[in-house]
C-alpha cells in the first residue's frame, strides 16, 4: 500500500497528500529540493520524493506535533524551531504514531505497516534550529520563514517569494487546535495572527495550509481575527469537539472537513479554560 500520492501546483511545486490526511510540499529547483513537513513517519516518505525528483532534499518543518514532524530521522538536514524539541520529543515513538495512523487513517490502512515501516523515533542529527526572519534560496527561489506561535510554541510559516505563495502549515488554518498546554491562549494567538497578518500583507496571493484542503481564502488571517473576536465576546457557535481525550469547542460551525457553514475560511478549535494569557 502505498501511503503517499501527489498532485503538482505548478512546475516547480508539489503538493503531497498522505493517507492521514496531511499535506506537505516540495519546492524543486534546478539543483536542489526543499520538503516543507514529514507527516507522521510512516512509509518511507523520503523514498516515495525520490520518485518526483532525484534532487537532494533539505526538510523544514512548520513545527514539531506527531502529525508533520515524524520523519524528520529519515532525512538528513532537518530545520526545525527548537522551541518545539520537546514536543517532537514527547510523541516520537513509534507506538504513538500506530496509535495516530489508526485512528486518522482506520484500521486498514495501520494493518498494512508494521513497526519495520516507521522511522525511529529521533534522527541521527540534531535539528537545526529554524528562527523568524530566516531566508533560504533554493535555487531561483528564496523560502522565508515567520514564527507564528500559537498552535505550539515553535510553529512557523513559510513564504516563497517568487509564487507569492504562504504556506501556513496549522499556524492558521481551517481547524485550528489552541486547546491544550501546548498552545497559546486564545487572546495571545490572536494577537499572533494580527501581527503576522500585518507583516506580510501584501506580499503573497495565495494561501496553502496542511490538512483536508490545499488552498484556502487569501484572507484566511482576517477570518481567524475575526473567529478570536467573537469567543472572546462569548459569541462563538461552540460545537463541542473531542481529540485523544481532550473536549473543546469549534468555534464557527463546520462540516466534517472543517470548512464553515458561512463559506469563510479560517476557524479555532479552543479551550474555555484558556481564552486570556495568565
Amino acid at each position: 500500500m502505498q501511503f503517499y500520492t501527489s498532485e503538482k501546483v505548478n512546475d516547480n511545486l508539489t503538493m503531497i497528500h498522505s493517507l492521514s490526511g496531511e499535506l506537505m510540499y516540495l519546492l524543486e529547483s534546478v539543483d536542489a529540493c526543499v520538503l516543507i513537513d514529514s507527516c507522521v513517519g510512516v512509509g518511507n516518505l523520503k523514498k516515495y520524493v525520490k520518485t518526483l525528483s532525484d534532487k537532494p532534499v533539505t526538510l523544514f518543518l512548520t513545527h514539531g506535533h506527531i502529525d508533520h514532524a515524524m520523519g524528520a530521522p529519515d532525512f538528513d538536514e532537518v530545520y526545525m524551531n527548537h522551541k518545539d524539541i520537546p514536543l517532537y520529543q514527547s510523541q516520537c515513538t513509534v507506538e504513538d504514531r500506530q496509535e495516530y495512523v489508526m485512528g486518522c487513517a482506520g484500521t486498514e490502512v495501520a494493518r498494512a505497516f508494521g513497526k519495520e515501516d516507521y522511522a525511529p523515533a529521533e534522527p541521527d542529527k540534531p535539528f537545526i534550529d529554524l528562527k523568524d526572519g530566516d531566508t533560504f534560496e533554493i535555487g531561483d527561489f528564496h523560502l522565508e520563514c515567520y514564527e507564528f506561535a500559537g498552535h505550539t510554541p515553535g510553529s512557523v510559516i513559510f513564504l516563497i517569494r517568487e509564487m507569492d505563495i504562504l504556506i501556513l502549515g496549522d499556524a492558521c488554518n481551517n481547524s485550528t487546535f489552541v486547546f491544550d498546554e501546548n498552545s497559546a491562549s486564545v487572546e495571545t494567538y490572536r494577537k499572533n495572527v494580527i501581527y503576522n497578518r500585518n507583516r506580510l500583507e501584501g506580499r503573497y496571493t495565495r494561501v496553502f495550509l496542511s490538512h483536508h484542503v490545499m488552498e484556502a481564502d487569501a484572507n484566511i488571517m482576517d477570518h481567524v481575527i475575526e473567529v478570536c473576536d467573537e469567543v472572546l465576546a462569548g459569541e462563538a457557535d461552540d460545537l463541542p469537539f473531542e481529540f485523544m481525550g481532550m473536549k473543546a469547542f469549534i468555534a464557527k460551525k463546520c462540516n466534517e472537513r472543517f470548512e464553515r457553514e458561512d463559506g469563510k475560511s479560517g476557524n479555532i478549535i479552543y479551550n474555555k479554560e484558556r481564552l486570556y494569557a495568565k
